[in-house]
């Protein structure tokens, strides 16, 4: 009997880690991994103007499917 209860225990001890570990993944770098993605995706959707190029940073804009500006512009990195 106290080896099932033993059994029970160290279960129920990698349930709860791999639920705190699962948390600490979906909120804190989940959103940090999503963000990074958007962005770097959007950089290489957008049109650069090489002409604003300061420290290897330039300004860019994105446009939809009907040329029209969507949002501000922003700062990308300059990939040649």
């Amino acid at each position: 009997m106290k080896e099932a209860t033993g059994e029970l225990n160290m279960t129920v001890v990698i349930v709860l880690a791999v639920g705190i570990l699962t948390v600490f993944f979906f909120a804190i770098l989940w959103p940090s991994i999503k963000n990074t993605f958007i962005a770097n995706s959007k950089c290489s959707d957008a049109v650069c103007d090489k002409s604003t190029l300061n420290n290897g940073m330039v300004t860019c804009k994105y446009y939809d499917k009907n040329g029209k500006q969507q949002g501000n512009s922003f700062t990308c990195a300059w990939k040649g």
